[in-house]
């Protein structure tokens, strides 16, 4: 999960995010570390092997062993100092009474969680630059952590099936389709792979955590991977199919524990643990994902 501001749950519903959708990202992976207190005046302030300099204006730079890292600072009334990662980089926001040399004592401190990251940030853009998915024969399609292959047979009839061994989805579609009904058969039949994959699933994990559920549905919600009401209700966005199964399951372990915590307390994370105990990775696995490399309907 990302770290968001801070708001009071529904206490009728807790949902799963997408951690990666682009326009969510108004809030980012950030920190804060207590700040030192106020020096009396004329207290000595510890040195630290390599002193900040600036750039220019609110830039500056440091040298951590071999790396050089550049980032802005921004002087605020806030208590604490704070370090966001965004596309731009490194900004930390400090009291306006907290030296530099006791920004950089922070800055090593936090080292390793600066420096990772920034490598997930450039991992990410790194991804949005893959090409498009082309929507064609010969196509490649995301699904169950794996690729597919689009084939098309334009003619008269219509249909579509999938051949597991060969890994190829075959769309039958009149000579004039245009691509949008191309991509409408497919939807259609993702959608009905993932209704029947979350059905088969659910009650795997309903049992082994001895809770029981209302209902389940698709959905195609644009910032949530799944939610969950207090009276059993659970809704599912249709495109985790184009995910691994662990990463679905995972998915699918974290709505049903709702059922016996509804927030996201240590015993809650505790409770997914009991039934799902790779729920770290897939949980890394799924909000590293760039959306830039799914499918756009």
């Amino acid at each position: 999960m990302k770290l968001l501001r801070h708001t009071a749950p529904d206490p009728q519903q807790l949902a799963l995010q997408l951690d990666f959708f682009a326009g969510d990202f108004s809030t980012q992976p950030s920190v804060d570390q207590p700040a030192p207190a106020p020096s009396a005046p004329h207290a000595p302030v510890a040195a630290v092997p390599e002193v900040s300099r600036p750039v220019q204006q609110g830039k500056r730079r440091i040298q951590i062993g071999e790396h050089v890292l550049d980032y802005v600072l921004v002087r605020s009334k806030r208590r604490s100092i704070g370090f966001m990662i965004d596309d731009d980089g490194l900004r930390i926001t400090a009291p306006k009474w907290v030296t530099l040399s006791e920004i950089d004592s922070a800055i090593h401190e936090k080292q390793r969680w600066i420096f990772n990251k920034l490598n997930e940030r450039r991992e990410r853009s790194a991804r949005r630059l893959q090409p498009q998915m082309r929507w064609c024969d010969g196509g490649i399609l995301p699904y169950l952590g794996d690729d597919i292959t689009l084939r098309l047979h334009p003619g008269s009839a219509t249909g579509i099936a999938y051949d597991a061994e060969k890994r190829e989805l075959t769309v039958a579609l009149p000579q004039d389709a245009a691509e949008q009904q191309l991509k409408d058969r497919v939807q259609g039949w993702l959608q009905l792979e993932a209704k029947r994959l979350f059905g088969e699933r659910l009650p795997i994990y309903a049992e082994k955590l001895g809770v029981s559920y209302q209902s389940f549905a698709l959905s195609s919600a644009t910032t949530q991977w799944g939610s969950c009401t207090a009276d059993g209700r659970i809704r599912l966005n249709w495109r985790l199919v184009h995910f691994s199964l662990p990463l679905i399951d995972y998915v699918i372990a974290h709505e049903l524990a709702h059922l016996r915590e509804m927030n996201h307390s240590p015993q809650f994370w505790a409770t997914v643990q009991s039934i799902f105990p790779e729920f770290a990775a897939a949980k890394k696995a799924l909000r590293d994902h760039a959306p830039e490399t799914l499918p756009i309907f």
